[in-house]
């Protein structure tokens, strides 16, 4: 590294180069996984006979878009499901799980949560919060929930047992953490939740795929999984879909979905493209590369903080199963402290200094940095946390690993010229 760009501190050069040794075993095995998973995109690329003409948008009612079409083809044949639907129309992540729970659910059924509590936006959606808003129980959804094992692991013996008392219509995971420190879930471990209720129940099981896609080299939906969501600005979007999300899994489901995405009877038959397109089959086909970088400069932020004594999750020599890394920084300074300094390294922003505030829906103030192209791109590196024990911050992404680790290392000379390394 050329020391006459950045200036960083002599120590930190030294422990950046000592974190980077120590990460090259589980580099070269995201290597492997993201040319496996490259592989397998362009396959789907090819397979669809994907052409310059299918880049073209649609107006009005989109009737007869080729590209539209083909798109789906590509996320299914990549994510190995029956079908998948693909839509710029979808505005975020938990729009998209919205979706997918209404497309299926219907009054009277149960959903059964396996993973705990989920993450806090889709809590209005099933009715945990907010009253009169047209929420799942709204609509006579019932809502049951199992918690995971001590050990942040899915609870088989827990879930059975859950089977028989709720005869639910449908099981839901989350695979990746949100704010808490439990690990993500590996595709391996939803496989054997779908194994055990496929075995003992007809109920359809649907995973939030969100910060998951390409961290393996199979998803969910080949492995067991019914139906999966999940949003463009993260991972499948490669950093180049500026909005958007997908649904996908078995294709009698997927037409449930499309009809709730836009009116029982038209389903996926409707829905101009307005230029989007050419964003959308860029970014799929960028996405396991994209990903790959984003899962090298984790692994290197994991194996930098371990050095300097903090605790991380997952560790820089763990197997990975989303984007998403955590630093116990155990004081509000170290936190502060942190955030700007990755704030400082964004190639959008980086003059804006990250204060803490009382952000809707949580209990304590929240410090946020992003300095990202598309406004809440979790693709693009990221740090955000509330300011509470243990101080951990949430961070995840990055383009390009160059990039991240630079500026996870103005994160950590924050840090050291305040005096806050141990």
């Amino acid at each position: 590294m050329d020391p006459s760009i950045f200036h960083f501190d002599p120590k930190l050069e030294a422990a950046a180069a000592a974190a980077q040794n120590t990460a090259s075993a589980q580099f070269a095995r995201i290597e492997a996984i993201t040319e496996y998973n490259q592989q397998k995109m362009l396959k789907a690329f090819i397979d669809a006979g994907v052409s310059e003409s299918d880049f073209a948008g649609s107006t009005g009612y989109g009737y007869g878009d080729r590209g539209r079409d083909k798109l789906d083809r590509i996320y299914a044949a990549a994510f190995g499901a029956e079908d998948a639907l693909v839509r710029h129309t979808f505005t975020c992540g938990t729009h998209t799980l919205a979706v997918a729970l209404f497309g299926v659910l219907r009054p009277g059924d149960t959903l059964l949560c396996v993973t705990g509590t989920p993450y806090d936006t889709i809590h209005s959606v099933i009715g945990l919060s907010g009253e009169g808003m047209g929420s799942l129980k709204d609509f006579g959804v019932q809502y049951r929930q199992v918690e995971l094992s001590p050990e942040g692991k899915p609870d088989l013996p827990a879930i059975r047992a859950a089977l028989d008392a709720f005869a639910p219509r449908m099981v839901y995971l989350q695979r990746s953490r949100g704010y808490s420190l439990r690990p993500s879930l590996s595709v391996a471990e939803i496989a054997q939740v779908a194994a055990l209720v496929h075995a003992q129940s007809d109920a359809v099981v649907m995973v939030d795929n969100c910060y998951g896609e390409f961290t393996e080299t199979t998803e969910p939906t080949a492995a067991g999984a019914d139906l999966m969501a999940g949003s463009l600005i993260k991972n499948p979007g490669g950093g180049i879909a500026r909005t958007g999300g997908y649904i996908a899994g078995r294709a009698d489901l997927v037409t449930l979905c499309s009809y709730r995405a836009t009116t029982p009877g038209l389903g996926r038959e409707v829905g101009c493209t307005l230029g989007e397109s050419r964003n959308l089959f860029m970014g799929a086909f960028h996405a396991p590369q994209v990903t790959g970088e984003a899962l090298k400069a984790m692994v290197f932020a994991a194996a930098l903080f371990e050095s300097f004594g903090f605790s991380v999750s997952p560790r820089s020599d763990e197997a990975r199963h989303d984007i998403i890394q955590t630093l116990c920084l155990e004081t509000p300074e170290r936190l502060i402290a942190f955030c700007r300094g990755i704030q400082s390294g964004s190639p959008v922003d980086a003059f804006v200094t990250p204060e803490p505030w009382d952000m809707p829906g949580y209990d304590s103030k929240v410090i946020m940095a992003a300095g990202a192209f598309i406004l809440g791109s979790s693709i693009e590196l990221s740090a955000d946390a509330p300011l509470r024990e243990p101080y951990a911050v949430w961070m995840q992404g990055g383009l390009n690993y160059p990039s991240a680790k630079t500026a996870i290392l103005m994160a950590a000379q924050s840090l050291l010229e305040k005096g806050l390394i141990p």
